[in-house]
């Protein structure tokens, strides 16, 4: 926890703070994982996980309001809050088209602004259900500035390696993120080397260059597979969910490995090694992991985005974690602080389990 903030909470908040090591590690070993006491009476000044249900949260602030973007039935939704911990109504904001390669499996939607406008980063398919191997990543633009929309569809992004043949055909991807560095804009996603009959295919980490927020304008490069001890030994070898995280000096790709259903997903991370350097040469990112990983009460932690709370003092990750061992996707989401080394690396800690009280982000208010 930071401890930087004492001075400006009450007692027996600081009191919290400073026996919060003691009582996490007690909990980790004795909630089992289906305990969820949302019913239970939390102190002013904290908050319990999860904050929601479903998978692959998205939030991005912008002055006093987080917005947070989703998947749901018909298509894409926004909701806003000024909480952080409490995110608002869910408002749909782009609906599902009849037909088309997008007409299916929308998948972890990202919003994000560029230039005054809002863009949608999902992965769709032009067929629902299983095999997933339809899936393609598309963006979606405001109209105006106002991430409630109206979106207009910018289509399908190319996602190959033949982008100077015209109707070259574009490579199966998913979790698609933009990369802003050193004035150039980059895309960063999860993808197949090729696109296959089975999804049961290896997952891998690509990126390449943008001429602006709806258009790649180069070949992908491949950044990541999974190679490492902790990235594999499981059904299927993953890759996937980057995000990007900055801070000082440095620039970190955040990424899922292992398998989304089952208990043993996990984060990594990709360190830029000189942000003066080209991020598209894979040896300029160095690999280490797992950085954030599951207990026996917080299971299948992964797919995360970041934020800072309201007064700007605190980093803070949003992932979601599997309801119980037991293989699916049945999962919900959660919201943690996270600190810093003195050199600058991020430090994510041990995921806190369901129902244990915690401190609000510093400066979130409460109702009058």
């Amino acid at each position: 926890m930071n401890l930087t903030h004492i001075k400006h909470t009450s007692p027996l908040k600081v009191l919290f703070v400073l026996l919060y090591p003691l009582l996490l590690a007690c909990c980790t070993t004795a909630v089992a994982p289906e305990v969820e006491e949302r019913n239970q009476t939390v102190p002013e000044g904290y908050f319990t996980n999860p904050i929601g249900e479903g998978a692959d949260p998205w939030v991005i602030r912008k002055n006093d309001t987080y917005y947070f973007c989703s998947a749901g039935d018909g298509g894409l939704y926004v909701s806003q809050s000024e909480k952080l911990t409490e995110p608002g109504e869910k408002v749909l904001v782009w609906e599902t088209p009849d037909t088309g390669w997008n007409k299916s499996n929308v998948w972890a939607p990202e919003l994000h602004r560029f230039n005054g406008k809002w863009y949608i980063y999902y992965a769709a398919a032009k067929k629902g259900g299983g095999p997933f191997i339809h899936q393609r990543s598309g963006v979606l633009e405001s109209e105006g500035d106002d991430p409630f929309g109206p979106y207009t569809d910018k289509g399908m992004l190319y996602t190959g390696d033949s982008i100077n043949y015209a109707g070259s055909e574009s490579k199966w991807a998913i979790d698609l993120t933009p990369l802003q560095l050193n004035g150039q804009l980059y895309a960063v996603w999860s993808g197949w080397k090729e696109n296959a009959t089975t999804d049961k295919t290896k997952q891998h980490l690509y990126m390449a260059t943008m001429s602006n927020p709806w258009t790649i304008s180069s070949n992908r490069v491949l950044l990541s597979s999974p190679e490492e001890p902790w990235e594999t030994g499981g059904e299927l070898d993953l890759n996937e969910g980057p995000q990007v995280l900055k801070h000082k000096d440095k620039v970190f790709l955040i990424y899922s490995t292992r398998e989304s259903w089952l208990k043993e997903y996990r984060l990594g991370q990709l360190t830029l090694t000189d942000t003066l350097l080209n991020p598209m040469q894979p040896a300029h990112w160095k690999k280490e992991g797992p950085v954030f990983q599951g207990t026996d009460s917080v299971m299948g932690v992964g797919h995360c985005s970041f934020t800072t709370s309201p007064d700007g003092t605190e980093h803070w990750i949003l992932y979601h974690a599997k309801k119980s061992a037991v293989p699916g996707w049945d999962r919900n989401i959660r919201a943690q602080e996270f600190t810093w080394t003195a050199n600058g690396f991020p430090v994510f800690g041990t995921p806190v389990p369901a129902g244990v009280p915690l401190p609000v982000p510093s400066g979130q208010m409460e109702e009058d």
